[in-house]
């Protein structure tokens, strides 16, 4: 019976961490160098900034993190275009699904 539950759970383990790590590398790293670059370009900040993307993949979804990013990108954006996704209900929750992710990240990371 152990020996089936340790093969159960040794056969789970691979799905679970590709769940977890399903953001691209060149991802984490624009995020980790953006962060850095806000938060003094230390050792300490490659650390903490490490930290956040972590703790935001574990969150959210990549598809649901590029969503989230573009919203926030196109938010930024003055006149009609920006007007359009700032007033859309969509738009809105996506975007605080991800500051909801990035508070959860300053909380356990910095």
């Amino acid at each position: 019976m152990r020996l089936v539950l340790a093969m159960l759970l040794l056969a789970a383990a691979p799905a679970a961490a590709a769940d977890i790590n399903d953001y691209p590398t060149s991802a984490r790293a624009d995020y980790v160098f953006a962060c850095m670059k806000a938060n003094g370009d230390s050792r300490l900040s490659l650390e903490q900034c490490s930290c956040s993307i972590d703790v935001i993949a574990s969150i959210l979804p990549y598809d649901s993190y590029v969503a989230a990013e573009t919203v926030a990108s196109v938010n930024q954006q003055p006149g009609q275009i920006g007007m359009m996704m700032r007033n859309t209900g969509a738009a809105r929750d996506t975007l605080e699904t991800l500051r909801r992710a990035q508070a959860e990240a300053q909380v356990r990371c910095f």
